[in-house]
């Protein structure tokens, strides 16, 4: 009899083994010749070498599903260890077609969808194209749609960072007169990047990518000087950076790293003075390969229905 010894390091075990362990009953019916141990994250499994190998592909597509999705339910389990005798590949719930434009599965399940046609394109173009402006007003879901897009390339192993930014444009003496450290100054600016990212990631899970800086976020200023590479990088509010700005953030750009920068060119909070850096951008970039515009308009806009109108209103979309 041999052992196989298994880790669940990446995932949360309360959702691989079910309510009262009911997943991890099932999982060992399946597999009556193996006797499994599963101690916090740890899985320990006693068989024979061909029950252990059929054993470990599948357990790993349970995992890589939980992981993935975040969520497990009988149907799940029955689905992926079910394939074990047959060599037909293992279906990805993501790939049904009742599941719509999903770009990630958020805790519990939750599904996050490209909710409208540019929302589409931007699914789209990131995968022919390594920088895409998504520009466009308010709700929208330009930055929410980025992010998610970043998050999916996480999951997937594709980067191993998530770097969000955008300019603390009222870092002038304003954030003198908040308490607290610099962090604490600087956090109410990110916050929207924050809710977006409570919506894709189980609480723990974007706790601990935080503190071991899996996901980096910080002010644009922080960026100079770096090489960001392997990662999946957000510039938000990009209309509020300056020329200098902007082209210093555009050439932190490692080999093997994508780019999304989105602004509303609408709503620029810079002094008057000073001249937003994102219609530069958007005007001298156009032309190059490997660079996409996207212009969302109000036809995007998937928050309450006055919205729209609010935004015609102030004359933002027509």
């Amino acid at each position: 009899m041999n052992e196989l010894k298994l880790s669940i390091e990446n995932i949360n075990p309360a959702v691989l083994w079910g309510p009262n362990n009911e997943h991890f009953e099932i999982i060992k019916k399946q597999y009556p010749k193996l006797k499994i141990v599963a101690r916090g994250n740890d899985v320990k499994v006693l068989g024979d070498d061909q029950e252990l190998h059929i054993f470990q592909e599948r357990f790993n597509h349970l995992v890589n599903h939980v992981e993935k999705f975040d969520s497990l339910n009988i149907t799940d389990i029955e689905r992926i260890l079910g394939a074990k005798a047959s060599l037909t590949p293992i279906a990805d719930p993501a790939s049904d077609k009742t599941t719509g434009e999903v770009i990630v599965f958020g805790p519990n399940g939750i599904m996050v969808k490209a909710r409208t046609a540019n929302q589409r394109r931007m699914v789209d173009t990131i995968l022919k194209n390594d920088i895409l402006f998504a520009i466009g007003p308010a709700g929208t879901g330009k930055t929410y749609t980025a992010v998610a897009l970043a998050v999916r390339a996480l999951k997937n192993k594709e980067i191993k960072r998530i770097i969000l930014t955008r300019p603390a444009v009222e870092a002038g003496e304003n954030l003198g007169f908040l308490p607290g450290d610099l962090k604490e100054k600087i956090d109410p600016y990110l916050r929207p990047l924050y809710d977006a990212l409570d919506d894709m990631i189980p609480a723990e899970k974007l706790k601990l990518y935080l503190e071991n800086r899996t996901i980096e976020i910080a002010p644009l200023a922080f960026m100079r000087g770096r090489t960001l590479d392997n990662c999946f990088v957000i510039l938000d509010e990009a209309q509020n950076a300056t020329d200098m700005q902007l082209k210093m953030f555009l050439t932190r750009m490692g080999p093997s790293a994508k780019f999304i920068v989105t602004g509303d060119v609408t709503q620029i909070d810079l002094p008057k003075k000073q001249q937003s850096g994102l219609h530069t951008a958007l005007r001298i970039l156009t032309d190059i390969k490997g660079i996409d515009i996207i212009y969302l308009t109000g036809e995007d806009v998937v928050r309450h229905k006055l919205v729209r109108k609010i935004l015609a209103a102030y004359g933002d979309i027509q």
